[in-house]
């Protein structure tokens, strides 16, 4: 999947990932799991440069998110989104991403095939419209969303940047915005914030959940699906092994030392998150799951941790939920080379049994 979205940069990803810590000219890519930890913990970094994610949001909008503040800024903003995705606010919402699983997978029962990324991406649209109190149509925020994450990558990447590329960006972030306007009693409408959260919720559900099926029903693990207590395990291993987020693009704001390897002030570090949680090297077990510490740093970690991770695991638990009963097989599949994370463009799935656990969600 990584090697046929982006075959380049994952190709050189993995040829140096033996190395924890390795220099190329002004770049670090940090593979190993303390280094990981370390940079997003003791090294501190500059929110708004160039080529990091607040640098990304800042270009796209007046700034202000969570991704491009500092301090108590940070901190407020951090704690007004954790109580939006918190366990009450994902138990608020989880109706409107089950209807969608419902209504989309009932072809399965009926013997015809379901693709799993217009799946993916209406309930991503659907979410995202309930969280917010939006009024936009689901599918469109969800390709609004890509649209602006695929533009606004490519300053993540290295090479070139193709003609237009920033005009592109900014169009795409002004239609997810007024897809996502409301008025608010301040008669203010929707702050840049939702407009980025949009994107990032989108575009992880969409490259997470067709990948987490396809990989459940390449290497049979629908028993443990269909199982309770170890889907709780397996959600858990899946996200690690996917890491919807491989890549996190970060810029030091001062000198430090990492892995014994110096560390310059506007030094990059390319942060490779499924390295650090031992993707390529330990596969998902439900039974006997990687520890929590390890796991969660697909995640990123401490003031650095994703607020929105609570709902990816509920996400893909529920999916999972209504999958297994059919124990679904691959029909059909191609890479999406456009997108902004790796993920499928289409994943076709045909239901093998009719069985049914007689499981409530």
């Amino acid at each position: 999947m990584y090697t046929r979205s982006h075959p380049l940069l994952f190709a050189f990803l993995a040829a140096t990932r033996r190395r924890a810590v390795s220099r190329v000219g002004g770049v670090l890519l940090v593979h190993g799991a303390e280094p990981y930890r370390q940079a997003l913990t003791r090294i501190p970094l500059d929110r708004t440069a160039a080529g990091t994610t607040g640098g990304a949001v800042r270009e796209l909008s007046v700034g202000g998110t969570l991704f491009d503040q500092e301090g108590a800024g940070h901190r407020t903003t951090r704690r007004a989104v954790g109580d939006d995705l918190g366990a009450d606010g994902v138990e608020r919402v989880r109706p409107v991403w089950r209807e969608v699983l419902d209504r989309r997978l009932a072809p399965l029962g009926e013997g015809r095939d379901v693709d799993l990324v217009p799946l993916a991406r209406e309930l991503a649209g659907a979410t995202v419209r309930a969280l917010l109190g939006a009024t936009g149509d689901p599918q469109a925020i969800a390709s609004a969303a890509a649209e602006a994450a695929a533009a606004a990558v490519r300053d993540h990447l290295p090479g070139p940047r193709p003609p237009g590329t920033a005009r592109a960006a900014a169009a795409a972030a002004a239609r997810l915005e007024a897809l996502l306007a409301r008025d608010r009693p301040d008669g203010q409408p929707e702050s840049a914030l939702g407009a980025v959260l949009a994107v990032a919720a989108v575009n992880t559900t969409v490259a997470a959940l067709p990948r987490a099926a396809a990989w459940c029903a390449d290497a049979g693990l629908w028993d443990e699906a269909a199982d309770k207590p170890l889907r709780t395990a397996l959600v858990g291993e899946l996200l690690r092994v996917i890491a919807p987020s491989p890549l996190l693009p970060r810029v030091a704001a001062a000198d430090a030392v990492l892995e014994g390897c110096p560390v310059r002030k506007g030094d990059r570090l390319i942060l490779v998150a499924r390295h650090a949680a031992r993707a390529h090297l330990q596969p998902p077990d439900a039974r006997r799951p990687a520890p929590p510490a390890v796991a969660q740093l697909v995640f990123g970690v401490g003031s650095h941790a994703c607020p929105g991770a609570r709902l990816a695991r509920a996400h893909l638990n529920d999916t999972l939920a209504a999958l297994a009963p059919h124990r679904p097989i691959v029909v059909r599949a191609r890479v999406d080379r456009g997108a902004a994370l790796p993920g499928w463009r289409l994943l076709t799935v045909r239901a093998t049994s009719g069985h049914k656990t007689g499981e409530k969600r």
